[in-house]
């Protein structure tokens, strides 16, 4: 393992989003191209945005670590036209830095998605059921290549920066220790706005409702996002599987919309939201070339409930069908390598500032200034054992052992797994089966005191 990997490695880095895939196993292999996934496509979601525009300079050393180490010709700095900070601070510095060049992407939804990305920037397709690797790139997003460069001086993953956005009094964009309870971040900003809120992790397409506002910021935690418990995404989000199979029932038209807009099958991919949807209904598609494996290629961005005239949600059907078909030990068989994507894929994205009016958030769109000065102290941090894709992380502590800020406290086991270290100096006082519980000491000092 190389000195760069391995510093990667130490650093507990993973993906900053999504499903946190282990930094040091994406880039064990060469590739042809980097691609910079400055995208930030989920409405209200501001942290890869400011971070380009503050930490630019830092964030090209990485990338200039990440080409050294995979041999890439090229990174493709890849950020929406309407982040108009962050594309003046990368022009400025760009010509420093040959082996870059940026791309300005549309805003459209999902343009984040790592296969809608790679389309978009590199004009490539990735296989059905792959990953960009298949066509010789890397993805990566703006926080994760940050964490990288601190890498490359010894400096571990202990933070997370997130927007906590919608009824909230002040809206902000933190770096919060992780560990600590989302409802501190959001007391942070002034607390909720409305009575009964309610909470999703992440954004409001692919973000997930929150049951206690106790869980704590993981290193995949990339917004909170307060709205009133009676507003249609807390709605349909809580919506159980029965209930939206009755509506599939007997309110589906069979409009096709929801294929129509699929990014996948825009892609080229035989994925047909429709058919799914009709197979559930009716345990027939009424045609011989679809079949309930084709949910495998879903990617769950929610353009389906969206483009659907009856509000129906062909994304969770396929979530269902995924996971009943992995627990049969069913395997994806669909590895087709599309030529070209869907002739109207252009004139069928969907804009984003058409997504924020119709998720009903318009009226939440307002800044939410990047604070990197701390603006919590934690007394204790919960340490979620898997925060990331693969292997949980193993302890290394017990009860009663005092650790040091930034001391690894459980280690990667297993080929896809990370290391986890502590933000806070104290004592561990609980080693339960999916966490680790530390708690600051009076002497110990305070969060951010050293940062």
């Amino acid at each position: 393992m190389s000195d760069v990997l391995e510093k990667i490695r130490a650093a507990g880095i993973i993906g900053a989003g999504g499903a946190g895939f282990p930094t040091h196993v994406k880039f064990a292999r060469p590739c042809e191209f980097i691609v910079l996934n400055g995208a930030e496509c989920e409405p209200l979601l501001q942290v890869d945005q400011q971070l380009a525009a503050v930490h630019t300079e830092a964030l090209l050393r990485g990338m200039e670590a990440l080409l050294d180490l995979t041999g890439a010709k090229k990174a493709v700095l890849a950020f929406k036209g309407k982040y108009h900070d962050a594309l003046a601070r990368i022009e400025s510095l760009l010509s420093a830095h040959p082996r870059m060049v940026l791309h300005v992407l549309p805003n459209i939804y999902p343009a984040g998605d790592e296969q809608v990305l790679v389309c978009e920037a590199l004009k490539r397709i990735v296989p059905e059921g792959g990953i960009p690797m298949a066509v010789d790139t890397i993805v990566l997003n703006v926080e994760t290549l940050l964490n990288v460069e601190r890498a490359l001086d010894g400096v571990p993953v202990t933070e997370k920066y997130l927007t906590v956005c919608g009824a909230v009094r002040d809206p902000r964009t933190l770096r919060v220790p992780i560990g600590v309870p989302f409802s501190s971040v959001i007391e942070a900003c002034g607390g909720a706005s409305v009575p009964d809120a309610c909470l999703i992790e992440g954004g409001p397409m692919m973000g997930k409702p929150v049951s206690s506002w106790e869980m704590p910021v993981t290193k995949t935690t990339k917004g909170l996002l307060v709205l009133p418990h009676d507003h249609p995404l807390i709605v349909s989000k809580g919506r159980s599987m029965k209930e939206m199979m009755r509506l599939a029932r007997t309110a589906c038209c069979h409009c096709m919309l929801c294929t129509e807009l699929c990014p996948r099958y825009l892609l080229g991919h035989s994925l047909h939201p429709d058919k799914l949807m009709r197979l559930a209904s009716f345990n027939s598609t009424c045609e011989r070339d679809a079949s309930a494996t084709e949910a495998f290629l879903c990617c769950e961005c929610g353009m389906c409930e969206v483009a659907c005239v009856m509000g129906l949600q062909p994304w969770r059907l396929n979530r269902e069908l995924k996971g009943r078909m992995a627990a049969a030990g069913i395997k994806n068989p669909h590895a087709a390598r599309p030529k070209e994507p869907h002739p109207f894929r252009g004139l069928r994205a969907f804009s984003a500032a058409k997504l924020v009016h119709r998720l009903g958030l318009a009226s939440y769109v307002r800044p939410a200034p990047l604070v990197e000065a701390p603006c919590l102290w934690p007394r204790s941090v919960t340490l979620m054992l898997k925060q990331h894709i693969g292997a949980p992380s193993v302890p290394l502590v017990g009860v009663g052992d005092r650790v040091e800020r930034g001391q690894r406290v459980a280690g990667g086991e297993g080929p896809v797994s990370a290391d986890l270290h502590t933000p806070l100096a104290g004592m561990v006082t609980a080693v339960e089966r999916d966490r680790i519980v530390i708690e600051a000491r009076a002497s110990d000092g305070k969060w951010g005191d050293a940062a």
